[in-house]
């Protein structure tokens, strides 16, 4: 059976695991919802969101489970939400989302997985394209098939990034949702090419979709190679901190939990086939955010004030790299509502408190200890 839920002094009642509610019946009235790359940092907070917020639905979370997926990430969601089924495969593997499709009846997608690091990219572009832009045209077929016969209440919903519009040279300019798309590195072309796809299905096909653009996202479970959770690790371990060129590029940083209350928002209250960014209006330069992760850590750690200032260490700037990044939600607040709900002072201490006490989280991570379970559990396939 399902897990055991205890109100107050009342008596304690079951509740039926995923498969009992399919006997039972119940799950007439509910909506399957995929939910691609739902182990990774953005998809697991989307995932606890859906799981808690509705459910009356069944959310799948399908995963490959390489280096940046962890269902560690999800370890609360497994063991307290009955609606919440995990799914290990590819997204390019046509077949086996075929399957998906007509075995759980989908009815909804939220696609988050991609490969995303800009540096990762620069190294091998093929695998870029292979995940993000193969994999996505390999969901959009199988949603496209297995809805021909009736698109009513469907939808695909394609999570992508600012960094497809390229970089920002002019003071006070933003990026809004006709922003012509002009990627500077392999991660970005990739994903402009997923987000045309996306909207060739939706013109082609009638296939019901949204796209969202946006903004850097920090916050809990965040794989360690990216900059917060990296310096973060660095300081806790007095190790360097490496600033690309001279840290002047800008970057607009959004809270996790904003960002997946937005999908929330345009999953179910969005306009299909319209565009919407997602930004927190809370710009940045890289350097002027390490020095405030670098007072906040210190103090979070008993360190005396500057104690990691020396830590800082300019290197050879990245290839390619965007100067500035900004977006205008305005579209996103002033249609349906949203905003952020923190200030970028307020999230960064919440994340920083996260990472210091959940070491043991960090330490598996940067160990790999992580992938060698999984790969024992699920194969490598």
């Amino acid at each position: 059976m399902g897990l055991i839920a205890t109100i107050g002094k009342k008596e304690k009642k079951e509740i039926p695991s995923l498969d009992e509610l399919i006997v039972m019946g119940n799950y007439k009235t509910m909506r399957n919802i995929l939910i691609t790359g739902g182990a990774g940092f953005i998809g697991s907070h989307v995932v606890r969101l859906f799981c808690r917020t509705y459910p009356d639905y069944r959310i799948y979370n399908l995963d490959k489970l390489t280096y940046a997926g962890n269902l560690e990430n999800l370890k609360d969601v497994a063991a307290e939400c009955p609606n919440y089924r995990f799914i290990k495969g590819d997204i390019c593997d046509l077949d086996h989302m075929r399957r998906i499709f007509g075995e759980y009846g989908i009815d909804g997608v939220i696609h988050l997985a991609a490969e995303s690091h800009v540096d990762r990219s620069i190294r091998d572009p093929f695998a870029f394209a292979q995940t993000n832009v193969l994999g996505t045209l390999s969901l959009l077929q199988a949603a496209r098939e297995a809805w021909a016969d009736d698109m009513e209440g469907k939808l695909f919903y394609h999570v992508s990034t600012d960094e497809v519009y390229g970089s920002l040279h002019e003071p006070g300019t933003f990026f809004v949702e006709t922003t012509s798309y002009d990627p500077q590195s392999p991660y970005s072309a990739s994903k402009a090419s997923s987000d045309h796809f996306v909207r060739a299905f939706g013109n082609t096909y009638g296939l019901p979709v949204v796209v969202s653009n946006c903004s850097n996202n920090y916050g809990p479970n965040q794989f360690p190679e990216k900059l917060i959770p990296l310096f973060i690790n660095n300081i806790r371990h007095g190790k360097p901190l490496p600033v690309y060129g001279t840290g002047e590029n800008v970057r607009d940083w959004l809270y996790v939990i904003d960002h997946a209350r937005a999908i929330d928002t345009i999953f179910h209250r969005g306009r299909v086939g319209e565009t919407y960014n997602i930004g927190g209006f809370n710009e940045w330069r890289n350097i002027d955010l390490i020095r405030v992760m670098i007072r906040t850590a210190d103090r979070l750690l008993g360190n005396p004030e500057g104690h990691s200032d020396g830590l800082i260490t300019y290197v050879q700037d990245r290839a390619g790299h965007d100067l500035r990044y900004a977006i205008d939600s305005t579209k996103l607040h002033e249609e349906l509502g949203w905003e952020p709900s923190l200030q970028f002072e307020e999230g960064i201490e919440k994340t920083i408190r996260w990472y210091l006490d959940n070491q043991e989280w960090l330490d598996n991570i940067t160990s790999g200890a992580y992938e060698r379970y999984y790969a024992e559990m699920y194969g490598n396939k």
